[in-house]
């Protein structure tokens, strides 16, 4: 998505679009950037962690450009050319309105919401606290993803991990839940304990509520097979024998058969729930969360 637009932009720029450049050798070290050869030259485009690696500054004359572009939140891409920056190009993640929904209800529901992206400080900051997150991990390499999941669960969080790429693969399989968008990759969907139908971050919440109401079905269902059987089987047993009373063994048998059918019955009424994100966590069309919102104490 990056790479087309930027070329989209270089097409739509007059000078750019006049210059009939093409590359040679092309290379991607993920998390780090791209390499190719242009007119005999090595050109390197990447953000801060190619900096990092080739122990590459900003020049002087870009620095009050690329400080703006990230001052607004935006993500910065450096040109380098054999060894030396020549450019920057600014990049800038448009919020979609599901998203600021989706972490606000979450945070209602007394769920903690943390980002691990690969963006650069500055950028995913300025992402985080535009859309509320409690804690924001930047810079993170994709294979160190994991990582900062056990870290997480280091201090004693339970994780579920929400993820659509090959790199999210073993953070997906390290969380107790690995969440997969359903339009990602099928490495990630592999990873995954759940895959959601859609691309849209509320679905998070109908898992939450399917997975919570599935929870209070199974106690009451518990509760009502159990309590059957704690009351039929004593009486056909003739535990009040002495009184004169013992359940008939065809009372008992009708007894057990309508146990399963209320439990049946009741496992059923989960078809009445709602569970469609758009209800679970709706948008004033603004991008701003539209639900209730109560006072909550955050538990881990």
């Amino acid at each position: 998505p990056v790479a087309r637009a930027i070329v989209a932009a270089a097409a739509a720029h007059p000078e750019a679009s006049r210059r009939q450049i093409r590359a040679t050798g092309f290379s991607a070290a993920s998390g780090r950037g791209v390499r190719a050869t242009v007119d005999g030259a090595e050109i390197r485009v990447g953000g801060p962690n190619m900096l990092r690696e080739f122990n590459l500054t900003t020049p002087a004359e870009l620095t009050d450009t690329t400080s703006a572009w990230t001052g607004r939140g935006a993500g910065v891409l450096h040109i380098v050319r054999d060894g030396q920056i020549i450019g920057a190009v600014a990049v800038e993640d448009k919020i979609r309105p599901e998203s600021r929904a989706a972490v606000k209800a979450l945070q209602d529901r007394g769920v903690k919401v943390a980002m691990i992206t690969g963006d650069a400080q500055q950028v995913a900051q300025a992402v985080g606290q535009d859309l509320g997150i409690d804690e924001v991990f930047a810079e993170v390499l994709p294979q160190d993803k994991d990582t900062k999941v056990t870290q997480l669960q280091e201090r004693g969080l339970s994780v579920a991990m929400v993820g659509d790429g090959v790199n999210d693969a073993p953070a997906l399989a390290r969380a107790e839940v690995g969440i997969a968008i359903g339009a990602g990759t099928d490495v990630a969907m592999e990873s995954a304990g759940v895959v959601l139908a859609s691309d849209d971050p509320r679905a998070v919440l109908s898992m939450i509520e399917l997975s919570r109401a599935s929870y209070r079905k199974m106690i009451q269902n518990l509760i009502w097979a159990s309590g059957y059987n704690i009351l039929a089987v004593p009486l056909a047993a003739g535990v009040l024998a002495s009184i004169g009373f013992v359940l008939s063994p065809a009372v008992g048998a009708i007894l057990m058969s309508a146990s399963t059918i209320v439990v049946a019955l009741n496992a059923q009424l989960l078809r009445r729930i709602d569970l469609e994100p758009a209800h679970l966590a709706p948008t004033d069309g603004k991008g701003e969360y539209s639900g209730s919102i109560s006072p909550v104490t955050v538990t881990d």
